[in-house]
């Protein structure tokens, strides 16, 4: 069960880790996903965590950056941070469980993989409404914590990165455009060629 937590008086990146390690949580995994809403592609969740002083400038909200900058970033989160792990579920697995159920999935998996490097945090950030394991979903945690703020953009990279990939092998959908979202595009094409084997069949607009 997670313990739903908006914290009076944040104000800023960084300033869950803040209040977190006056609770004395010294360890803290952000933990994050990208591709909720596509119609085609996995949803690809990351959890990172972050030392003290880990001298990555810039880190926010993925949604708030540009893609170079995401990639850039995304590189030096992977090279500085004590530990990142990735979950990937795909869109048959989405279409069998929902997407709801198949991002939680996917940040669970996240989690184990931190949790097989030997690290054992004392805090999960978390997004809100995801009940996982018995920590804390935070409103708003993107733009508040440094870990989660990590999580999102290396998860937003590594699916793009995928989506492009996949836009070689179905270059009629034009995914390193749109990366699989329901953009009037990728509605129109999608309509012209009907659905692809990495497209999510139980979304409306896909069905």
């Amino acid at each position: 069960m997670v313990l739903p937590a908006k914290v009076p008086g944040l104000r800023g990146i960084g300033s869950l880790e803040k209040w977190a390690r006056r609770e004395g949580y010294a360890l803290v995994a952000g933990v994050d996903e990208a591709g909720r809403g596509p119609l085609a592609g996995p949803v690809v969740a990351a959890a990172v965590v972050l030392g003290m002083g880990h001298g990555i400038e810039g880190l926010d909200d993925s949604k708030k950056l540009t893609a170079r900058r995401r990639e850039k970033l995304a590189a030096g989160i992977c090279a500085k941070a004590l530990g990142w792990g990735l979950g990937i579920i795909g869109p048959a697995r989405i279409d069998e469980v929902n997407i709801r159920n198949a991002s939680l999935e996917a940040m669970s998996r996240s989690l184990s993989q931190l949790l097989a490097q030997g690290l054992q945090p004392d805090l999960f950030e978390l997004p809100p409404r995801s009940p996982l394991l018995v920590q804390r979903a935070f409103v708003g945690a993107d733009g508040l914590s440094e870990a989660v703020a990590a999580a999102s953009i290396v998860a937003k990279v590594y699916r793009d990165t995928l989506m492009i990939e996949y836009h070689a092998m179905w270059p009629q959908y034009h995914f390193e455009r749109h990366k699989g979202y329901p953009t009037a595009e990728h509605r129109r094409l999608l309509k012209l060629h009907g659905p692809c084997e990495i497209h999510r069949r139980s979304f409306r607009g896909v069905k």
